[in-house]
């Protein structure tokens, strides 16, 4: 679960932003069950929070900014390629290091992973256990002007010979040491805490934008309890899919066999047309379509198959999202979803909430959207320090704020004085007036 994210000098983001998790001490009593216990600390993190803000106001920034770090702990860089960050432009903190600084708990421990980066090299990278009040080193590693590295992998020590050896050498500039280590060695080399923050970033952390499609086919083909539990929620929210079947079929041509010899076992690919290739076996490479029909049945005993892609954006979006609600291979995961009003109802969005909330009280799974969805802005639903706004300033960064910010009474309406504008975070649409008058005037 995710405890807090800073975030500088990133596309919106100029001076450091934090969004932070950590359950309010102020409203104890309140929703107790939306919040579960820090290791090794006395505080708790919240297993939700919702992020408002008018169009254009940096709250996808915050969603990209956790996807680039994300993408910085497990993917290598060529050579003289750079870092690819996309520092904040409307001041004159361009040439200044972006930096992204993560608290994160998994296997019942609270790490710290960051870094600084250039527009060159990683010029600072760090991981750390958090244990109460002090920090256990794991790395850290810095990069110089003429692109050195060192890193002190003190404590690293237990993980093996391999893993101090890879930390004398450093790896390129232009990438983390996380993503060095991901790369050169194998599952079994990392030692235990490396491997469960590594698994994490992996498949603990996962992250939906708007326009994606998330790949359930190859869960709905390996788990027959998400399989029936989808169909439910499908036919439960009215879609018209009664239930979903999986097609499975593989190919062995020796074409395929060439383009997928570099492929990894487990691996998937999206495919264009909605469908999924998983990547199999050990040895011999197999490839499998995978195939989502959903099944409907508009009549006693009439049944129509159709693809996932012939279905509505509605319902595909659904199906998309449906692995943040089911417990199964999910314990501990954090789902951050993207403009989840995207192709949904405002009512199924609020259902959609509210099931997450009430299927799995105490689960330490966690779930983070960005929504311009008004109706989840409930007191009865949702704690103070839930619902965060984004805003920007006269200088065109993204500042974040909590509704904790704010004095609010308990029966306090929020919804209704936050489309008044009491809280901020709203489009202000005065020139459109103005507009409309020379409009008129031209005519």
């Amino acid at each position: 679960m995710i405890v807090s994210f800073s975030v500088s000098n990133f596309r919106s983001f100029s001076t450091e932003e934090t969004f932070s998790l950590v359950a309010s001490n102020r409203l104890s009593g309140t929703h107790d069950d939306h919040a579960v216990p820090i290791p090794d600390s006395k505080e708790k993190v919240l297993r939700t929070a919702v992020l408002y803000g008018a169009n254009g106001a940096g709250k996808s920034n915050l969603f990209k900014a956790l996807r680039y770090l994300k993408w910085l702990a497990l993917t290598t860089r060529p050579k003289e390629s750079g870092t690819g960050r996309e520092p904040f432009r409307f001041g004159g903190t361009a040439d200044a290091p972006s930096r992204f600084d993560l608290q994160f708990t998994v296997a019942d421990k609270l790490y710290r992973f960051g870094l600084n980066a250039d527009d060159k090299r990683i010029t600072e990278e760090w991981l750390y256990q958090v244990v109460g009040n002090r920090e256990r080193l794991l790395f850290d590693r810095t990069t110089d002007e003429n692109g050195e590295v060192a890193i002190d992998a003190s404590g690293l020590k237990s993980a093996g010979d391999k893993v101090t050896a890879l930390a004398t050498v450093g790896g390129p500039q232009n990438q983390s040491f996380l993503s060095t280590l991901n790369a050169t060695l194998g599952a079994g080399d990392f030692g235990d805490e490396l491997s469960h923050v590594l698994n994490w970033f992996k498949r603990g952390l996962n992250l939906i934008g708007p326009d994606e499609s998330w790949p359930v086919g190859r869960r709905l083909n390996q788990d027959p309890r998400f399989l029936s539990f989808a169909g439910d929620f499908l036919r439960s929210a009215s879609t018209g899919v009664n239930r979903l079947e999986v097609l499975k079929k593989g190919s062995s041509d020796d074409a395929d066999s060439v383009v997928l010899q570099d492929l990894v076992e487990g691996e998937w690919i999206q495919l264009r047309d909605g469908q999924e290739l998983l990547i199999q076996g050990k040895g011999e490479v197999r490839a499998y379509q995978i195939r989502v029909q959903a099944v409907h049945e508009h009549e006693p005993g009439k049944i129509v198959r159709l693809d996932m892609a012939e279905e509505s954006d509605g319902t595909r979006r659904l199906l998309n999202l449906i692995s943040a609600l089911h417990s199964g291979h999910s314990y501990g995961a954090v789902y951050f979803i993207d403009e989840i009003d995207r192709s949904l109802h405002p009512i199924l969005v609020k259902e959609f909430l509210e099931f997450f909330l009430k299927s799995r009280e105490g689960d330490p799974r966690q779930l983070i959207l960005t929504t311009h969805e008004s109706n989840l802005l409930d007191q009865d639903l949702l704690r103070r320090d839930e619902i965060w706004f984004a805003e920007k300033d006269q200088a065109a960064a993204t500042r974040l704020y909590s509704l904790l910010d704010f004095k609010v009474r308990n029966d306090l309406e929020i919804r209704k004085h936050y489309l008044q504008g009491r809280f901020g975070a709203v489009p202000f649409l005065g020139n459109l007036e103005n507009l409309a008058a020379k409009t008129d005037r031209a005519e």
